[in-house]
């Protein structure tokens, strides 16, 4: 009896550790599936489930491929076979290795889903569930333990840059990163209702295992706006709440803690959900709390995976319809807005489950320091500013052209599915200029740019040169947000932040003051006009009137030298009357 139990004993033991050996139940140890164990664990599930397909969708910049699981009653050879009247949910991982909470929670939600232990897939017949499992490949690959100072386990995850340390979540504008065309290619493909892109939190500490950043609705337009305001994200906290992982909103502090109230994140065009915004897509950004026990943060973010999924069930109409209804407006609109402005002061009240904050003196500097006090939770109301107000509107152009030089522009367009036609010979044309008048850059790279704010511009009608393979780009087409977010350069994100068009910021000409001396004085004396406003500048400014230098500079911009193209913005506007 004794050899019997013991018998029992070894077997429960022997089973337990076996199924928390499995990839999908690898979290459970404080431990991250690794990236190529991660592909086979997929690579199994496509080849045991009819409904099931690995496909691989570009490369990343570490040269290994990229990769979407997609579920789906067909069970697809390609992202192009996904019928485009399904509902698709999308879930991307990964984007930050070192936040993995998604890596396994997906794995774990694409075995029990296949396998019925969500219940019954007949749904399928009307959505697909497209899951990128990592999609930071290299990051995945440089693999460690320590290179988030502040985080609560696994015992080994991935680092936050990709193989050319790049953080994939601030270029989902310029493209730098393999990776973004491989996702954008896919992205565009599938269209999808609804995107979970899933991180894990730095930041304050507080009761909540998992936060929320939902697309910045301020963004959308009104049925859209409305619906995820009104039903959706009120519906996701309720479920999670009833799941037992109530969240809050994401932890984006005021002053030092988040008891002085939180604010809420603009998602612009350069991060994920900030991007699929521009398509008309609902994002949600789930954020696990780094010191909460890795297992709470896996569990919880499949929760918010199941949760999302039974919502888009409920409520697919109400999607379908709300997203339709952003399409036909963005589409019918004359005027966009381009830039938005935080409004600190238009707050609301929201319950928030923290801990008590305490300053006691530093063991380190013998200053005051920060200290959140877990044996004393408390719950209070907190202000939350959630609300961003148009900031710049422009109207919008019925073609916009891209010469054909600017091939970084030209190949973001083509991978958004943007349609352009190539002008079949040279002509020139009276188009909409801008002029960039004034302009800050920031003094230290950012993910590997300088980032210009383009403070004044001209605009003006000016004849331009156009040759046979430069393209006139329609503006009435599905992706004209992400044409008029990205082409006209004082928005957000606009190419011309991202550098894309510097080299026009840069005189090519110049003049010797010596010979330039007697054509400048030849000007004066056969224009009155400029003599007068010569004269005027100089009463105006006494520097300028003290420089030669700046004096001669002035004449050589106002004579037929100077180069028209400099600070000239090289994409045009049709505006046809």
């Amino acid at each position: 009896m004794q050899l019997q139990k013991l018998l029992t004993l070894i077997t429960l033991v022997f089973l337990v550790h076996f199924s928390w050996a499995q990839p999908e139940n690898r979290f459970r140890g404080n431990t991250s599936v690794p990236h190529d164990e991660l592909i086979e664990a997929y690579k199994a599930l496509d080849a045991k489930y009819r409904n099931a397909s690995l496909i691989e969708i570009g490369k990343g910049d570490v040269g290994r491929p990229i990769h979407m699981f997609v579920i789906d009653a067909s069970g697809v050879t390609s992202l192009t076979d996904i019928d485009p009247n399904k509902q698709v949910l999308m879930i991307n991982n990964g984007i930050h290795p070192g936040e993995p909470c998604g890596v396994d929670a997906s794995l774990r939600f694409a075995k029990m889903l296949l396998n019925g232990d969500l219940g019954d897939l007949s749904f399928l017949a009307e959505m697909s569930i497209c899951i990128i499992p990592m999609y930071n490949v290299g990051g995945a690959l440089n693999r460690g333990c320590c290179s988030r100072a502040n985080q609560n386990g696994p015992e080994m995850y991935g680092f936050r840059g990709n193989a050319r340390n790049l953080d994939l979540n601030r270029d989902f504008i310029k493209c730098d990163a393999s990776n973004t065309v491989a996702f954008e290619t896919a992205f565009r493909t599938i269209d999808p209702d609804v995107l979970i892109d899933t991180h894990t939190s730095n930041g304050a500490d507080y009761q909540y295992t998992m936060t929320l950043i939902t697309t910045q609705t301020d963004k959308l337009g009104y049925d859209l706006k409305t619906f995820v305001n009104s039903v959706f994200e009120p519906a996701l906290f309720d479920e999670m709440d009833q799941r037992g992982w109530p969240m809050s909103p994401y932890v984006n502090t005021h002053g030092d803690t988040p008891n002085e109230g939180i604010i809420g994140f603009m998602d612009s065009p350069r991060y994920c959900t900030g991007y699929a915004a521009l398509f008309g897509t609902i994002g949600f950004t789930t954020e696990t709390h780094m010191l909460k026990p890795f297992e709470d943060r896996v569990e919880s973010t499949f929760q918010f995976i199941v949760s999302t999924l039974a919502l888009m069930k409920i409520h697919k109409s109400e999607i379908q319809a709300a997203r339709a209804s952003w399409k036909k407006d963005v589409l019918t609109s004359t005027a966009l807005p381009v830039s938005w402005k935080h409004e600190e002061t238009n707050t609301k009240e929201i319950a928030f489950m923290g801990y008590a904050a305490e300053y006691p003196k530093s063991e380190v500097t013998n200053q005051p320091r920060l200290r959140y006090n877990r044996e004393k939770p408390i719950t209070l109301k907190i202000s939350f500013a959630n609300v961003y107000a148009v900031d710049k509107v422009v109207d919008i152009p019925d073609y916009y052209i891209v010469p054909q030089a600017w091939h970084e522009t030209v190949m973001c367009l083509e991978m958004n599915g943007l349609e352009m036609t190539s002008l079949e010979k040279d002509t020139t044309m009276l188009v909409g200029v801008y002029v960039i008048d004034e302009y800050k850059s920031n003094t230290r790279p950012y993910e590997g740019h300088f980032i210009h704010t383009l403070n004044k511009w001209t605009y003006r009608r000016e004849e331009i040169q156009l040759f046979a393979g430069d393209y006139l780009v329609s503006t009435h087409q599905e992706g004209r947000r992400y044409l008029v977010e990205t082409l006209e350069p004082m928005s957000t994100d606009a190419f011309f932040r991202w550098n894309f068009f510097d080299s026009v910021l840069q005189q090519k000409e110049w003049y010797s003051d010596y010979v330039f001396e007697d054509t400048a004085a030849r000007m004066l004396n056969e224009d009155p006009q400029l003599r007068r406003a010569f004269e005027e500048e100089k009463a105006r400014d006494p520097e300028f009137a003290k420089s030669a230098e700046a004096q001669l500079y002035w004449l050589y911009k106002e004579s037929p030298m100077f180069e028209p193209t400099v600070n000239r913005y090289p994409i045009y506007r049709i505006e046809i009357e």
